[in-house]
């Protein structure tokens, strides 16, 4: 285990979740099918989606990236959106490691961060902005989209009621937290952005305001958003009836059913592995099948777990994982992973492997770091 760190949540769940398709090759005659799922909102730029990524690694580095991207969107007009693509990610580069950067990449190919910004975007439509105004500051319930006007806004401003700032909002750096908050409404790199940028940082670098940043795009793309990672399912009845010996279906759907009773079989439930039992008694089978029923009952009644129960979960579930025989492993974390609210409760009777936890602690660190 020494070495090993855990793996992004989001990359493992992809993994875990990701199965072949079982429909085989359409016939050669055959149109092909295809689906797209698509949000709600339009596409979101894939700037504002980066910088939401960096947001999570820190308020500083955003800021910093924030610096660094001021004018991109100067790029994007003469390039291709692969070239802006890649830039954007150069720029990231300055601030994020080579595993970051391609979780970066993961991200910005789900389209992971778009509901964050189109939350900006919702925000600033309940405002709502002034008619015209690709850019526009909020300080306690005025509104303005000219920079010389914000000084006359801000004499009487703290006698105005104070806005309501999120959990995700965007605070540029300061120590005074109790000026008036000025909220800029701007698509980061544009130049209407850097207008606003450079007068609100310059007040909240001398601690006058508190300047905080929400996304939001004036014209939104009319391309759709379409999301990744989701799963379709299309029924598709054929109105064709075909001749079929129905013994021969009787058959193939008797061995599945015994083939997928001996999978059950295999695995425990709460400790008993019936099949074995099964086969030591096989009088008391009937039995056995009415207890292993009550058992299967009782796990899957999902009650509220306390507080302390809760502490090492993940160190408990990770100690399932790893004490399973290698080659059921795998299917032992799916399992988890698939069904964690009804196996919470059984797994917060394993005790933690205190070797396991502390050398994930230590990985964790050197993550951070």
């Amino acid at each position: 285990m020494a070495g090993w760190a855990p793996l992004p949540a989001a990359l493992l769940l992809a993994l875990l979740c990701t199965r072949p398709c079982p429909c085989g090759p359409a016939p050669a005659s055959s149109p092909p099918v295809t689906a797209r799922l698509a949000a709600k909102w339009p596409a979101t730029p894939l700037l504002l989606e980066a910088s939401e990524f960096i947001a999570e690694d820190g308020n500083e580095k955003f800021w910093q990236f924030l610096e660094t991207v001021r004018e991109l969107t100067v790029y994007k007009q003469g390039d291709s959106e692969y070239s802006y693509y890649n830039l954007i990610l150069k720029k990231a580069g300055q601030f994020l490691s080579n595993l970051q950067i391609n979780l970066l990449k993961f991200a910005l190919s789900i389209r992971a961060y778009s509901p964050s910004v189109q939350m900006f975007q919702q925000i600033a439509a309940d405002e709502p902005p002034p008619e015209g105004c690709s850019a526009f500051v909020v300080i306690h319930e005025k509104y303005t989209c000219k920079t010389n006007e914000i000084k006359k806004l801000l004499k009487k401003a703290t006698k105005r009621p104070r806005p309501y700032l999120f959990k995700g909002d965007h605070k540029f750096p300061t120590l005074k937290e109790d000026g008036p908050v000025v909220i800029l409404y701007a698509e980061m790199g544009t130049k209407d952005f850097v207008k606003f940028h450079n007068i609100l940082s310059e007040r909240a670098q001398k601690e006058e305001i508190v300047y905080v940043l929400r996304h939001y795009v004036q014209k939104p793309k009319s391309r759709k958003m379409y999301l990744s990672g989701y799963g379709v399912e299309l029924a598709i009845k054929s109105t064709e009836y075909k001749a079929v010996d129905d013994t021969q279906v009787k058959g193939a759907n008797e061995t599945k059913e015994e083939e997928d009773e001996e999978e059950e079989e295999e695995s425990d439930v709460q400790g008993f592995l019936f099949g074995k039992l099964k086969q030591m008694h096989p009088d008391l089978k009937n039995n056995l099948i009415e207890f292993k029923k009550h058992l299967i009952e009782t796990t899957n009644n999902m009650e509220p777990l306390k507080v302390w129960e809760m502490q090492d979960l993940s160190f408990q579930a990770a100690t399932r994982i790893m004490s399973t025989p290698i080659y059921d492993a795998l299917k032992v974390m799916k399992d988890i992973a698939q069904n964690f609210p009804i196996r919470a409760r059984s797994l917060t009777r394993i005790p933690v492997d205190k070797k396991m936890q502390k050398e994930i602690e230590e990985n964790q660190k050197v993550l951070q770091n």
